[in-house]
């Protein structure tokens, strides 16, 4: 039985191959055409594709051209060839400024840019290009269907350049480099204003503060404690619950013990 199986399992295998080539060498448009939508629609998106590119030129400056622009560029999309993709989609765009699928397109020629964006520890570049991308379908849809998606996709990458930032200046920190971890810090704060680090980056700021504080000549001790005082307020104002709240409050009497030694 296995092996009647396997029989018929070869012979539908070389016929399909037969008939493919069949359809590569053919001339007759319109046949090739249906039958690249046919293994389209089969998600054989492997044969559809080379015929596609075919018919790119032979219809081109046809009423098809632009279906067949279209489907070439989800082929490359299916295929997670979104490089690819993301520039046939445009190209649609560009092409078809009042084509059927237009909107469609430029959603498609960003979201593919956003799915090349990498891990928040690799280069940024796709990362940013996506968010500009995104961007731009909001702009010019500004109810269009993609629009909530478009935001909650421009959101994620930021979250992704917020905590690629946290974790650069985190570095600081660790690695004992406590005025660069503050500064780092802080510029973190200010051009991600609503990420989710913002509690754990303050308490690392006072932190970074109290040790570059004991640790700085005696010049510059009392000014440094200061600091560190003025970090823990702005502290418990923002988090006066915080998980962290005992050991910014430890750091806090610590450092203004020191102070009176200081004075004393």
């Amino acid at each position: 039985m296995k092996k009647h199986l396997l029989f018929i399992s070869i012979v539908l295998l070389l016929f399909s191959c037969g008939e493919y080539q069949k359809v590569l060498k053919s001339s007759d448009v319109d046949y090739k055409y249906k039958k690249a939508i046919e293994y389209y629609e089969k998600e054989d998106f492997a044969r559809a594709m080379p015929l596609f590119r075919e018919l790119t030129t032979m219809l081109r400056a046809t009423k098809k051209s632009e279906e067949v622009m279209y489907y070439l560029a989800y082929c490359h999309y299916n295929n997670s060839d979104f490089i690819t993709s993301s520039y046939l989609f445009k190209n649609y765009v560009s092409t078809f400024p009042n084509g059927s699928h237009v909107e469609e397109c430029f959603f498609m020629g960003a979201y593919c840019v956003y799915l090349e964006s990498p891990s928040y520890s690799l280069d940024a570049t796709y990362t940013q290009k996506a968010i500009g991308e995104l961007q731009e379908y909001i702009n010019k849809y500004p109810e269009g269907s993609k629009k909530t998606e478009c935001e909650n996709l421009i959101l994620e990458l930021h979250n992704k350049l917020a905590y690629k930032a946290f974790e650069n200046a985190k570095q600081y920190y660790t690695t004992e480099y406590y005025k660069s971890a503050i500064i780092s810090l802080n510029n973190m704060l200010i051009d991600f204003p609503g990420n989710k680090h913002r509690e754990e980056a303050h308490f690392l700021i006072l932190k970074s503060s109290y040790e570059l504080a004991i640790n700085s000549i005696s010049s510059k001790i009392e000014e440094r404690l200061q600091n560190t005082i003025d970090a823990y307020l702005v502290f418990n104002d923002n988090y006066p619950n915080s998980k962290y709240i005992k050991q910014a409050k430890k750091i806090e009497e610590q450092t203004r013990k020191t102070l009176i030694n200081l004075n004393n």
